[in-house]
């Protein structure tokens, strides 16, 4: 059963990681996959080939999210390329860990605008195409430590925890025109940026979360292909956590 079939996807940042993730599950399930991303051309055209594999149109978009009218050009863009954008997923984000003290303004700022300010960019840009079609679903990334606050990541937190509050908003303001938005706060995943920590670190992560093993990739993308599919036609203004129960 392919849950997105012709459906048209954009997932922001997707060469690595959980974006990387929810792309390929996006393609297997059916969807044509517009994408963007900041730096690897190789990457990219590796990922579109990858995609395609899967009988689907898939494009990659070198494009920063963080940047207003970049987003309002790429929405644009897809929508002429693949017709429509009946899911968008708001994945792209950084981090520039820190304690407060010692915590630059432009640390403070690279965060806020890529993680939060690329979300109403590129929420903002879809929505006339989204309007137009009565219809639509919006999922955007936030985390456990929007949720819980993390010593060292004031700006990261901060971030993650205005996706929730934005994300319910905009689930009120665009749900009588059938447009949902949702968020996914994801706990502890195991991705290449943790494979280079110390396994006795990581660890001690996975001992303290109920399930005893850190995330993968591809827990974020199943609950992410669930909210892009009218399997979730009733849920809107949630953040579902994908944590293994460390918050619970």
């Amino acid at each position: 059963m392919q849950l997105l079939k012709e459906k048209n996807t954009l997932v922001t940042g997707a060469t690595r990681g959980i974006g990387r993730g929810i792309a390929l599950a996006y393609a297997q399930n059916g969807a044509n996959v517009a994408f963007t991303y900041l730096s690897s051309d190789e990457k990219a055209r590796a990922l579109e080939q990858e995609l395609m594999a899967f009988g689907i149109k898939a494009k990659g978009y070198k494009s920063d999210a963080a940047d207003f009218k970049a987003a309002e050009e790429l929405v644009n863009q897809v929508v002429s390329e693949f017709g429509s954008i009946d899911v968008l997923v708001n994945n792209a984000g950084i981090t520039r860990d820190t304690l407060l003290m010692r915590m630059s303004e432009q640390q403070w700022d690279e965060v806020m605008n890529a993680n939060l300010k690329s979300v109403f960019n590129l929420t903002k840009a879809v929505t006339k195409p989204m309007l137009k079609a009565k219809a639509g679903s919006i999922i955007n990334m936030s985390s456990v430590v929007g949720v819980k606050g993390n010593a060292g990541q004031s700006n990261y937190a901060a971030s993650k925890a205005g996706i929730i509050g934005f994300t319910k908003s905009i689930a009120l303001e665009l749900g009588s025109r059938n447009i949902r938005c949702n968020a996914i706060a994801p706990g502890f995943i195991e991705t290449e940026m943790t494979a280079v920590l110390d396994e006795k670190t990581v660890q001690a992560w996975r001992d303290g979360i109920p399930l005893k093993r850190g995330g993968t990739t591809e827990d974020i993308a199943n609950a992410c292909l669930f909210l892009g599919s009218s399997m979730s036609a009733y849920i809107t203004g949630q953040c579902i956590h994908v944590c293994g129960g460390m918050l619970t």
